[in-house]
Order: C-alpha cells, then sequence, then structure tokens
C-alpha cells in the first residue's frame, strides 16, 4: 500500500474513532408521536382534511356608550351554526369583562412578589374599588323564551332545550351591561383614558359583547377561562353592529361604516372621498377641529352603524378628541381604506407616521402571507399600548407635550402599528387559539414585523428577529425559561418566549436552514391553507416540510419543545498533509519549520549560563554526526524518489502534485441545541471561504462530531457562525486558534437619574 493511502486511511481512522461514544440520535427522531395523528379533518401534510369543518357565529349588536357614567349596555342576537358532525346539548360563551370582577379568579390568583416597596401606581392597580364584569339581564333564545344559563368565571354554559345537531341553527338572545375600566388604575387590553385638561375620555371598547367560544375538531370547547394574559379563540361570522354615542363623538370600529351620510359633517365627507383614491394621507377631521370638538358637550346621541363580513371578532373606539387621517391602499385587486384616529396629544408623530406604517404593513405582509381581505385598517391612539382586532387596533405612543420626541418613541410608534396592524394577518385571518398557544399569532407576526420593518429603512432598529437578539434570553437561568409550546397563561417570559424566540426561529429558518425561497414559499402556503379557518401547532409545523421538502423535526424539537441554547464549539483542530516523499518539496518544509522553531526556555538560558562546551573544550570529541544536518536533501533521496515515482500511476502522481491540506475539525455540542455548523475559513493569503454543514452532521452523534475539510491553502482561522446566524450563546469557543473576545464595563458614580432632554430638544435649545 502507497504512503499516500495509508495516510488517508489513518485520517479516516481518527474520524470514526473520534466519533465513538454515546450515539444519542433521540434530536432527530421523528415528532409524529408527539402531534395529532392526521385525520379526515387536519390531513398528514398539514392541510385541511376533505372532511375539515367549522362553527359559525353571526352577531346582530346594539350597543350604547355613557360617556359621563363610562358604562356600556347592549343587546345581541346571535345565530351559531353548528357545522359539526356533533350533537351540541350546550353552547359556552366567553364573559371577557368578568376578570374585573371583585373575586374574579384574576383577582385572586393575581401576585406580587416583592411587597418591600409600591408605588402609589402599583397600589392603585392592585387594589381599588372598581368592581366590573357584565350584568347578565337576560338569555333567551330566538322567539323570547329565557334559557337556562351558568357562568363559570369568565366563561358561560347555556343549555339548550335540545341537541343542535349538524346543519342546524340557534339563535341567542342576549342583553347586558358593563362598567368601562379605567386602564390607567387598572390596565387592560381595551378600556378608558381620562384627559383632565379638557375633560374629556377616549373609549377603546373590546371583548364588550358575550361571544361563542370556538368548538373544533381537536379539542371540543375551547373554554379555558382568561385571566388576562393568554387572548382569545373565536368563530368567524358575520356582524352587524349599531353604535349609539354622544352626538359630538367621532366613532370608529371593525368593518365598514354603513351610514356616513348620518353621522359625518359634510366636509368630511367630502374629504374622506377624496382619500379613497389618495396615495398619501389625507386629513379628514383636522387638529384645529377636534380641539373645537373637545369643549363640546352635547345631550344628544347619534348611532354609527357598521357591517363586517367573515371576521373573527369587533371592536370599536369613541372620543370628542379624535382627529382622523385617510388614505388608499392598493392590494391585489382591491382597494383598502389605511385610517387612523389620534388626539392632538399624539401630533405631530401620529399625522407623520401612523397611517403610512398601516398602509406599508398591508403591501408587506400580504406579499408574504396572503392578500389583505377587509375594506379598512385602523389604527387608534389611546391607553392601550398595543392591542388588535379585526381591522382595527389600539396603539399607545406619543411625543412630548412640546411636540419632540427620541428616536425610541418614533421607531416605537412605527413597530408598534406595523405589529398591531399585522395581526390582523395573524390570528385574525389565519385564525389560530391565542388562549392555548400565544405564539402562533404572537411569533408568527412579529416575524413578519420584522420582515416588515426592514423594507422601512435601511437598518431599521428592530428589537427581534436577528438571533443575536436572543442570545440573553436562551443563555439564562433555566428555571426562567419555558419550551415556545406552553399554555399562553401558563408562561414565564412572555415577552421573549412567545415574541422573540419564535420570530428568531423562523428568521433562522428562512436564512440559515432552508433560504429564503423555500421558506418563504411554505410559509405562503401555510398562510393560503389556514386563512379564514383554525390552524393547530402541527398544521404548521407539517406544512413547512410538506411545502419545502425539508425534514425540520429536528428544528421543532430544539426550538419550539425545549430550551436548550446554541453552543457549538470548536474544540480542537488536526492538519494533516500528503507526504509526497519528494526531498526538495519535504525536507525543504521541514528545514523551514525547524528555523521557525522557538528555542525552549532551557535553551535560551544555557546560552547565557553555560560559559564553555565540553566538545570545544575537547574538539577530539567531535565526529561525522556533529556537522551532519539529516534534513539536507543526499543523492540517495534523489535516487530513492526517482523510483517511487515511476511506480506511481498517473492519477496517483497528480495527487501528489496536487498536495491538499487536510484538517480535522472537532466539534462539541455544549449547549444541547441542534444547529447547523456554520464555519468561516480565513487562508495565510488574507481570502476568506464560508461552509455551511447542514445540522444532520449530528444526526448520530448528538453531543461530539469531527469533520474532515481538505483545503489547497493553508488556513490562518477557523471561526463558527462569524455572522451570529444561530444564537449561539457563547462566542469565546468558537475560534481555532482562539481568540479574545473584547467587551467592556462602565465605571460609574450612584446618582440620582432625571430623565434626559430627548435629541430633538436639545437641537432646539442649540446644544447638538
Amino acid at each position: 500500500m502507497k504512503k499516500t493511502t495509508l495516510l488517508l486511511a489513518f485520517i479516516l481512522s481518527a474520524l470514526f474513532s473520534n466519533a465513538q461514544g454515546t450515539y444519542n440520535s433521540s434530536k432527530f427522531h421523528q415528532m409524529d408521536e408527539w402531534w395529532p395523528t392526521p385525520n379526515e379533518y387536519r390531513n398528514g401534510a398539514g392541510a385541511p382534511g376533505h372532511s375539515y369543518w367549522q362553527q359559525k357565529a353571526d352577531y346582530d349588536i346594539s350597543v350604547a356608550l355613557d360617556d359621563e357614567k363610562q358604562t356600556v349596555s347592549g343587546s345581541e342576537k346571535i345565530t351559531y351554526t353548528n357545522n359539526s358532525p356533533d350533537a351540541l346539548t350546550y353552547l359556552w360563551l366567553q364573559l371577557d369583562q368578568n376578570i374585573y370582577k371583585k373575586g374574579s379568579m384574576t383577582d385572586l390568583t393575581s401576585t406580587r412578589e416583592d411587597i418591600q416597596s409600591m408605588s402609589f401606581g402599583g397600589y392603585n392597580f392592585m387594589y381599588n374599588d372598581f368592581n366590573g364584569g357584565f350584568d347578565i339581564e337576560f338569555v333567551k333564545d330566538g322567539k323570547g323564551t329565557p334559557l337556562k344559563y351558568t357562568i363559570v368565571n369568565t366563561m358561560m354554559r347555556v343549555d339548550l332545550p335540545q341537541s343542535l345537531k349538524k346543519g342546524e341553527q340557534y339563535v341567542l338572545q342576549i342583553k347586558w351591561k358593563y362598567k368601562i375600566n379605567n386602564t390607567k388604575t387598572n390596565g387592560g387590553r381595551s378600556g378608558a383614558e381620562y384627559f383632565e385638561e379638557d375633560k374629556n375620555w377616549i373609549d377603546l371598547i373590546a371583548q364588550f359583547y358575550p361571544r361563542m367560544c370556538v368548538y373544533n375538531d381537536v379539542q371540543g370547547w375551547n373554554h379555558k377561562q382568561f385571566l388576562g394574559g393568554g387572548e382569545f379563540a373565536t368563530c368567524f361570522g358575520d356582524y352587524k353592529v349599531s353604535i349609539t354615542a354622544p352626538a359630538d363623538h367621532v366613532v370608529t370600529a371593525t368593518g365598514q361604516l354603513m351610514n356616513p351620510n348620518d353621522v359625518l359633517k359634510a366636509e368630511w365627507k367630502k374629504r374622506l372621498d377624496k382619500a379613497k383614491t389618495a396615495d398619501k394621507p389625507v386629513i379628514i377631521i383636522t387638529q384645529q377641529e377636534a380641539t373645537e370638538n373637545e369643549k363640546s358637550r352635547s345631550k344628544s346621541t347619534k348611532t354609527w352603524k357598521f357591517e363586517a363580513e367573515n371576521v373573527r371578532d369587533f371592536a370599536w373606539a369613541s372620543s370628542r378628541k379624535f382627529i382622523w387621517d385617510a388614505m388608499n391602499v392598493r392590494v391585489g385587486n382591491k382597494d383598502v381604506m389605511a385610517m387612523s384616529f389620534y388626539p392632538k396629544e399624539g401630533n405631530p408623530l401620529w399625522e407623520k407616521y401612523s397611517t403610512a406604517a398601516i398602509a406599508h404593513t398591508l403591501k408587506v405582509y400580504s406579499r408574504y402571507t396572503v392578500n389583505y381581505p377587509y375594506p379598512v385598517a385602523i389604527s387608534v391612539n389611546g391607553p392601550v399600548g398595543g392591542m388588535e382586532y379585526p381591522m382595527i387596533c389600539f396603539n399607545g405612543p406619543r411625543p412630548e407635550k412640546d411636540g419632540t420626541y427620541s428616536s425610541r418613541t418614533k421607531y416605537g410608534l412605527i413597530t408598534v402599528v406595523i405589529h398591531e396592524v399585522g395581526h390582523n394577518f395573524f390570528p385574525m385571518i389565519i385564525n389560530s387559539d391565542e388562549r392555548q398557544w400565544a405564539w402562533m399569532d404572537e411569533g408568527l407576526n412579529t416575524f413578519c414585523q420584522y420582515l416588515t420593518e426592514q423594507e422601512w429603512e435601511e437598518n431599521y432598529p428592530s428589537g427581534r428577529g436577528e438571533a443575536r437578539k436572543i442570545v440573553g434570553y436562551m443563555s439564562g437561568d433555566k428555571s426562567t425559561l419555558d419550551p415556545i409550546m406552553t399554555n399562553s397563561e401558563s408562561i414565564l417570559q412572555l415577552g421573549n418566549n412567545a415574541y422573540g424566540k419564535p420570530a428568531t426561529a423562523l428568521n433562522i429558518l428562512r436564512e440559515t436552514v432552508m433560504g429564503r425561497e423555500l421558506f418563504d414559499k411554505a410559509f405562503k402556503v401555510y398562510a393560503e391553507r389556514w386563512a379564514f379557518k383554525h390552524p393547530m401547532p402541527a398544521d404548521f409545523f407539517r406544512t413547512m416540510e410538506d411545502a419545502s421538502g425539508v425534514d425540520l423535526d429536528w428544528f421543532w424539537r430544539g426550538w419550539f419543545y425545549g430550551t436548550e441554547p446554541c453552543d457549538i464549539a470548536l474544540k480542537n483542530v488536526k492538519l494533516f498533509t500528503i507526504d509526497t516523499q519528494n526531498p526538495t518539496i519535504e525536507k525543504t518544509k521541514k528545514k523551514a519549520a525547524r528555523d521557525k522553531e522557538t528555542p525552549s526556555i532551557s535553551e535560551q538560558r544555557n546560552k547565557t549560563d553555560i560559559k564553555q562546551y565540553l566538545v570545544e573544550k575537547y574538539p577530539e570529541l567531535l565526529d561525522f554526526y556533529n556537522t551532519y544536518d539529516p534534513l539536507n536533501i543526499t543523492e540517495n533521496d534523489k535516487d530513492k524518489y526517482k523510483k517511487y515515482d515511476e511506480s506511481l500511476t498517473e492519477t496517483e502522481r497528480k495527487q501528489n502534485a496536487d498536495a491538499k491540506n487536510f484538517y480535522i475539525l472537532d466539534f462539541e455540542n455544549v449547549g444541547g441545541l441542534i444547529m447547523p455548523v456554520i464555519l468561516e475559513m480565513e487562508y495565510e493569503d488574507g481570502s476568506k471561504e464560508m461552509m455551511r454543514i447542514p445540522a444532520e452532521i449530528w444526526r448520530k452523534n448528538n453531543q461530539k462530531v469531527s469533520k474532515m475539510i481538505v483545503t489547497a491553502k493553508k488556513v490562518k482561522q477557523f471561526s463558527l457562525d462569524p455572522l451570529q446566524e444561530t444564537a449561539d450563546i457563547n462566542m469565546n469557543n468558537n475560534y481555532f486558534p482562539a481568540k479574545i473576545i473584547e467587551s467592556q464595563f462602565q465605571l460609574f458614580k450612584e446618582q440620582q437619574r432625571n430623565r434626559e432632554p430627548n435629541p430633538m430638544q436639545l437641537e432646539k435649545q442649540g446644544k447638538l
């Protein structure tokens, strides 16, 4: 066997021996046993099955706002259609306002870990006299016959006199009222804000009516209690809603305004018509008009009528303070009205950015998912920091009183508008169960939000999406981490778990694991398959694999079902080269290496400490070997190489002439999360090359693997994940040879931190 073959055999032997040990392939086991068995309702490809069904709930609602008492009262007729194969003996409805009842489950289970100090605001939030919740006056059938009902915290069961069979409809009539929560003292996903200066309210009204729970093929009735954290699971249906408010209020809501001539001033109607063809926002109600309207106190009322088709919920807003602007957005072959409502306190920030952000969101999301199907998309400024409903969302950021704002406030507004308008797609259209799986709407939406932000401007300061932004969370205390697949009400760090981590996971799938083309196709297929339907987690996972042809079970297990971080270490690198047996090459190489060797500490000290060597004192002790250099090229070396070269075939001679560098790299999965190995090689000539090794390299040994890499040039530096694509939590072990990772600490003096002027204010003061 020739020496070249012997060397390769040795390298391969080293590779295989290094892989010996514990072969734990569990992280590559398929996920089928974890997911529901495919059936006629949801198939194995992740699509709705041939017998898929879902319920329908249509609403005819009349509601009135008492601005002075801050109460809402209303009545509704629900037409519920049973499309399931099951006969239903009772119906379940949601009473979300009941979280504000004294003694509610939310009230009794709320906790505060630190009671050593508490602000007055925190005290007022936890301990005040507000006692809200629904006051149900009656529940009747379509003919007015009272029905037996039982209220269970935030849920209500209505018992039917006879079973509701497949294909049948049932009509419920309900009358109710409740007090609107003041968000300053009671928080909430909707509620009221009071403006002391002009004695006006902004009311953002949602969860204001008893609404049907989802009944589906996976869980039956989805009636997990609302505690305030987990959001909502609702049915699609058609809505007709009449909203009676003081005559000087401006009302906006889910759906289309059906009686604009009855409620809008002539000049507002004229401006609105102009906005329908405008490609930039048109002011419908000016700031001057809104400011003047704040002084009004009408004793009469107006009724605003809205209709919405195929939506899963309804929300509205009402105030004397609203400025209103709008513009047209062309999405596919449809015209959509993007509109914003905000008080003067929101300007100039809102007038400049809100509606522009709506329009941008509709275009980008539609490209990645499905075309926005509704006639309007609305952003309202009020006391809720950010909350979404079909066609309408509530958003909080405002500038300073002097009209200036920080960069954080500016991008905070654009970001929250993108995020909340984006929720029209997840979950308002792709209608997941938010009460169970927060990530299916928040995570997917935050991912699309990231894509949309990046198209706003170069280097947009996105807070979530990039892999390096999630490192702090994933490297945290394990006791504070939950898998993404955790119920919404039980998540410890909601923002990181339900928003940041799934958004990052999807971005890594798109950029590093699958590539943009495959990912974008699969993601769009998921959106198209489940638009106006009720997907579950397995439907998403299966669709992404089905439409891309990429096995991702290892990825779902690690990122969605686990809490292990990514920490891949480059533990060692060995270099092998082919011995060409050409003395001119090999001995010259060895002599150059010898000449570069640094003398040992003993050798260095001996030069000064040993005054005279023995052979210097007695030269007769010298012989042939004192002058012989084994690295000198001899005639014998040349003769041996000539005979060796003559024995080689042309192929073998070429292999010797090409003389590659064989590197064996030892990788260790320190963190536990299976990820691709992304390796950058910087060569001695300064050039660089990137190698992307799929995650399947770990399939036979999840902890340690070795990889042979063959290069024509010598490698100066190996670097793992140089672009920080994998959320690796420890970059210190990513280099061979090792590199010093620079960081900083700050020396500071403890002092009272006062709120500093924002840069716009400093510019006005001439201090920039």
